[in-house]
């Protein structure tokens, strides 16, 4: 379903508004970023995407619920993907998650999904809906994007991506052949972790260890 960005901008205002309770049509209107009219909210009542009450309080409807779910799910996806593999800042995440949400398909957002390990919460620690492949992970044993400080010892894994936004320090884990893409097997755990890379034995501090994302090998 095609829907314009005003319809967008209503549904996502909505959705934020009542996670803390309800709302009006100012409240809406207010929320919203884009030039909003009495109007517009009358024709997507009209489309039985929200209800409106005598009092003026808006809700969404249940089609425009299930609109919402999925464009809310986008967009903190989208956040969580910015901050955690991309490395910004938390402050300067909402407006590129704005931008990126709209070329999000279904198929995609859930590879997203699945890659950041099924997130519950965006950086601000809002509420993430969950989707399909969130239901099928919860009956997994494990997740397919895991710290390398959670892989058993003498267990392989493939480097996914470095969650820190530490520069120095991703430069020095590739200058030690910690590249994503590499497959490293970790040899032991305590006093220090330590990982195979080819023929190279590396030695890693807890804090690294568990900023390395590994992929997981997953059974047939």
């Amino acid at each position: 379903m095609t829907i314009s960005e005003e319809t967008v901008e209503v549904l996502e205002a909505l959705w934020t508004l009542e996670e803390h309770g309800e709302a009006s049509r100012e409240d809406v209107m207010r929320e919203a970023d884009a030039n909003l009219s009495h109007e517009l909210l009358e024709r997507l009542r009209a489309q039985q995407l929200i209800t409106i009450d005598a009092g003026g309080r808006v809700r969404l409807a249940p089609k425009g619920r299930l609109l919402a779910e999925q464009i809310i799910r986008r967009h903190r996806l989208a956040e969580r993907l910015i901050c955690d593999v991309l490395g910004s800042e938390v402050e300067d995440s909402e407006a590129a998650a704005c931008e990126f949400e709209h070329i999000l398909a279904e198929g995609i957002t859930n590879s997203i999904c699945t890659l950041l390990g099924h997130p519950r919460y965006c950086p601000h620690n809002r509420t993430i809906p969950r989707g399909d492949c969130c239901r099928k992970a919860s009956e997994e044993v494990r997740s397919i994007i895991v710290p390398c400080s959670q892989l058993s010892v003498g267990e392989s894994a493939r480097i996914a991506y470095f969650c820190t936004t530490e520069h120095a320090r991703m430069l020095k884990l590739s200058s030690l052949g910690l590249t994503p893409g590499s497959q490293i097997r970790l040899l032991q755990k305590w006093p220090s972790y330590v990982v195979q890379i080819d023929e190279t034995e590396i030695a890693l501090e807890e804090d690294v260890a568990h900023s390395i994302c590994v992929r997981q090998d997953r059974p047939d």
